[in-house]
């Protein structure tokens, strides 16, 4: 069996001929996919901001083998964001991701201070 890394992958994209009802419908639900929306979950979270209603981003968990990479990540990230849109309807630009291994992530903790 191979071994598995954890990815969070932050895909980024633009709104693109966007219907008039798909416009009124993100700018109605504007409110639930901001800053507190922000979340990295498997099915993924949306946040944008509703002006200007321009670019968006979906934030993901990605478990896969490690041998196949952060790029393999980004992938299915981007293919689960671009079913996502087109399920709901909305048209979008070209993806862009920012992947981050969190199986090989340093974390860089503050010694304490003596007294």
């Amino acid at each position: 069996m191979s071994e598995r890394h954890t990815y969070r992958v932050i895909v980024r994209g633009t709104w693109e001929d966007l219907t008039e009802e798909g416009r009124a419908r993100l700018l109605a639900e504007a409110g639930d996919h901001g800053m507190t929306s922000m979340r990295f979950t498997e099915e993924g979270t949306l946040s944008y901001e509703a002006s200007p209603l321009k670019h968006f981003s979906m934030r993901y968990v990605v478990v896969s083998d490690a041998a196949d990479g952060e790029e393999m990540a980004a992938a299915i990230a981007e293919d689960r964001a671009a079913a996502t849109l087109r399920g709901l309807g909305h048209g979008f630009g070209e993806l862009r991701s920012t992947v981050t291994d969190l199986d090989t992530m340093k974390i860089n903790r503050k010694s304490r201070s003596r007294r």
